[in-house]
């Protein structure tokens, strides 16, 4: 993991009027009531296949940038599953339960397909691009910068790479499989979020946002321009408003949507006859996240 990256504090010295990250943003997005679940209440979530599997891949191809160029081929890569999820299992031990809903020989079936998906999304990155033309200004690295209002912003970036020229383009690993082309305006927000951190760190737009989806082999590419990311900043101003006034009120509710059949959290949720549990009473009042580093969420990697 490459070194933080840190903006200064916003002019005048203003304090920090809460953090936000792309993963934390999408939670309100999708549903205000999970952005609680997750932000407010701290209810842990079982891992997912998907989700752990993303990680994995990403592990890979931010390790294969370790090795010399000549080396970077697909066999070298695929070399690298089996350690790096070793390495996964060593820090976080309750990975091994992964598959434990299924029984017996289906448990071993269920990993074997599993595996084999995320060796075919390693091979599939190969036909996207040729990594040992490649030589990355940073992998994994965390940004964060304080906008004007106040509100901190913050997170992961996959890949940096720069131009002899200067140019900037920020590159992401999906393991999902690339939206219609009515959701990609929502696919664009992280990137388009990122864009507006290294804008206010470093000045510079960057020429090229990059979504490369190892789940069927597609690449999204955008090129930013100021208004975007202003259009961006007035966006992630307004979603902080909209959180500041659900901890306010105390009123998180739930939004409805395809996605909800694969939330861990139906049983406390009110469109599933669910109740959710009393909010947490925190420093300042209730409902008041703590303000801290959260670690990389594997959300991000599908």
């Amino acid at each position: 993991m490459t070194a933080i990256e840190t903006g200064a504090a916003s002019p005048g010295g203003a304090r920090v009027i809460g953090t936000l990250s792309p993963s934390r943003a999408g939670d309100f997005m999708t549903c205000p009531l999970l952005y609680r679940f997750r932000v407010i209440d701290r209810i842990p979530e079982r891992p997912s296949p998907a989700a752990v599997r993303g990680t994995l891949v990403h592990a890979v191809l931010e390790r294969l940038f370790d090795i010399p160029a000549a080396r970077r081929t697909p066999a070298t890569a695929l070399e690298l599953l089996g350690p790096e999820w070793d390495r996964l299992l060593a820090e976080e031990p309750e990975l091994a339960d992964l598959f434990d809903g299924e029984d017996g020989a289906d448990v071993e079936a269920a990993r074997a397909e599993w595996l084999a998906e995320a060796r075919a999304m390693v091979e599939r990155y190969f036909v996207l691009e040729d990594p040992r033309r490649l030589e990355p200004a940073s992998r994994e690295l965390y940004v964060e910068t304080v906008l004007d209002s106040g509100l901190q912003l913050r997170g992961y970036i996959d890949r940096l790479d720069v131009a002899p020229t200067g140019e900037v383009r920020v590159v992401d690993y999906k393991t999902g499989k690339a939206p219609r082309a009515d959701f990609e305006a929502r696919a664009l927000f992280q990137m388009k979020f990122y864009a507006l951190v290294l804008w206010r760190l470093r000045g510079t737009v960057p020429r090229l946002l990059q979504l490369m989806y190892l789940g069927n082999g597609e690449v999204l590419r955008y090129s930013p321009d100021e208004a975007d990311l202003r259009a961006t900043e007035r966006k992630v101003d307004a979603l902080w408003q909209a959180i500041r006034r659900a901890m306010d009120s105390g009123e998180w509710r739930p939004r409805k949507s395809r996605l909800c059949d694969w939330c861990d959290h139906q049983q406390r949720c009110p469109s599933f006859g669910g109740e959710p549990p009393p909010l947490p009473v925190v420093g300042g009042g209730p409902g008041m996240p703590a303000d801290e580093v959260a670690p990389r969420d594997p959300r991000d990697d599908v």
